[in-house]
């Protein structure tokens, strides 16, 4: 990036790889330039924490910013799957500090929203300290295949989760119902 002295960083993201999100914060926190956090339409999991890294960030009302546990897909015996649990736990610590210091809220408050995957509008982000200022809604590029990223998620707002699709009647009610109609 060079010597600069002010630095915007545009966010519109579903997330990703956590130990890379966590290097993306580390670089940006060590650049000496002022950083100005944009979300202008979705932060979450991973992005949310290269957003702490900005000494300013701003939201439109209408962005959304989602933080929950780090997770992983693992196989293995017994012992792999309980000692990639306690990876999980301590990298969800390190998840919460993080989100703790931007805040000033306690730990355990965090920790206890990562636990219920919160998913936070603009205006509530800022309440909760996660942002610092609204600004007026902007219009945003699409995200390609968003239903992909979200239905990842356990608890996606209902307005970005995809429709759920009906399901077909079990072969044995659609001839209960066939034959029920036609006795009738």
């Amino acid at each position: 990036l060079g010597d600069i002295d002010n630095l915007d960083i545009f966010i519109n993201s579903p997330g990703g790889d956590v130990f890379a999100g966590i290097t993306i914060y580390n670089m940006l926190k060590r650049h000496k330039a002022a950083k100005t956090v944009h979300v202008d339409g979705l932060a979450a999991s991973s992005a949310s924490i290269v957003a702490m890294a900005g000494d300013r960030v701003v939201m439109p009302k209408s962005a959304t910013l989602m933080i929950h546990n780090a997770w992983a897909l693992v196989g293995g015996n017994k012992a792999r799957i309980r000692a990639i649990a306690d990876e999980l736990e301590r990298v969800d610590g390190q998840l919460a500090e993080i989100y703790a210091e931007r805040t000033g809220k306690d730990v355990g408050i965090i920790a206890g929203w990562m636990d219920a995957e919160r998913w936070m509008s603009g205006e509530e982000a800022l309440a909760d300290g996660f942002a610092d200022e609204i600004e007026e809604g902007k219009a945003i590029a699409a995200c390609a295949d968003l239903d992909k990223y979200i239905a990842q998620y356990q608890h996606p707002p209902k307005g970005l989760a995809p429709p759920e699709e009906e399901q077909e009647p079990e072969a044995d009610e659609a001839l209960a119902l066939a034959l029920a109609e036609h006795a009738g």
